[in-house]
């Protein structure tokens, strides 16, 4: 364990993360997503649904931008779980927008995503990509 990260990000994760680069996306999607077959890496996280997962790592990732699926595959259209990922991604303290897109858009920009990770999320078309912002200034240290 580690103190001040969740338990929810394992180290493949957390490797992904800080390995990825300005502009690198990364997707979150749910159980019904095809990931082993569209992943150029793909990162499991078995057991765990989207949301929590997406809230331990905006806590972590720098993002710029992020892009989600919609309700049948149509922007106009969300459910449940597309308000909770907006929710999410405005409470996270970061200023950033959060489009929802068609599947035509979506899918091939998750395909082409540093990497995947494939949740246990039930909810249908809870897919979610955040694009990594980059960093200015002084971390200190």
């Amino acid at each position: 364990m580690l103190i001040g990260i969740s338990p929810l990000l394992g180290p493949d994760l957390l490797y992904a993360l800080r390995a990825m680069g300005h502009g690198d996306e990364i997707a979150l999607v749910d159980g019904n997503y095809p990931a082993a077959e569209h992943a150029r890496r793909l990162i499991r996280a078995d057991g765990i649904p989207l949301l929590p997962l997406l809230s331990a790592i905006l806590k972590l990732l720098p993002v710029e931008a992020a892009f989600r699926a919609a309700l049948n595959n149509t922007p106009p259209q969300s459910g449940p779980i597309h308000h909770a990922i907006d929710s999410a991604c405005i409470g996270s303290g970061q200023s950033f927008d959060v489009k929802p897109l068609a599947g035509d858009a979506l899918y091939p920009r998750v395909r082409a995503a540093y990497a995947i990770i494939a949740t246990s999320e039930t909810a249908l078309f809870a897919n979610v990509i955040l694009r990594k912002a980059a960093l200015s200034g002084d971390l200190g240290g």
